[in-house]
């Protein structure tokens, strides 16, 4: 059985900026029986996001966009290989008062340009980093016309600078082999894709007269 108990000794907001940094003292319930040891531990408080496949299953293509990540210029230190520019799918954080599909929505237009087709498909729920972060990512797959996407987007007094294209569907999975799709976003929606596109394909065409 798993533990399922833990105490928390102390707790403390050790930076309440943009993003906020809790710290912890804390123990709990071991596998074995009984208390860890305690624990001194900072979680990054991040918010929750949500992320969307835009996809269009008529002409079988997917909708990326790349933009620059500033977290990416510490890495390079160790893996020189990997970009400060990434390709990735549509994603944003959830604000106060905002439902999941509600964010889905805006920023699939806001990043993208693209305006979801008929309901969003829930994927799934993760944890981004749950050793030092709070931060959940919930992923829907989102139909999508791409006939005439492509541009710059997002909003400009965030900071955004996105380019949006589009590629076929074996292009994105030839992509995500061979390494140009280097976030964990990006890979598990690319990765539910290859095992759901028959299927959404089907569907799709059974709905068009």
């Amino acid at each position: 059985m798993s533990p399922k108990n833990y105490e928390i000794i102390e707790h403390s907001r050790g930076w309440n900026g943009y993003f906020k940094l809790d710290v912890y003292r804390l123990r709990h319930d071991t596998f074995e029986g009984g208390k860890s040891a305690i624990l001194d531990r900072e979680v990054l408080e991040r918010g929750h996001a949500v992320a969307v496949l835009p996809y269009d299953p008529v002409r079988d293509e997917v909708v990326l966009i790349e933009q620059f990540r500033p977290g990416a210029i510490s890495v390079q230190k160790t893996y020189p290989d990997m970009p400060l520019w990434l390709n990735e799918i549509v994603a944003g954080i959830i604000e106060d008062g905002e439902k999941p599909q509600d964010v889905a929505h805006r920023e699939t237009l806001e990043e993208s340009g693209c305006t979801i087709i008929g309901d969003l498909e829930y994927i799934s729920r993760y944890y981004v980093t749950p050793g030092c972060s709070s931060e959940t990512v919930t992923l829907y797959y989102g139909r999508v016309d791409s006939t005439n996407i492509g541009g710059i987007h997002g909003v400009v007094d965030e900071g955004e600078d996105i380019r949006v294209y589009k590629v076929s569907a074996e292009e994105c999975f030839a992509m995500l082999q061979n390494g140009q799709l280097c976030n964990a976003t990006a890979t598990i929606a690319v990765q539910w894709l290859m095992l759901n596109r028959d299927r959404i394909r089907k569907e799709t065409s059974a709905l068009r007269p």
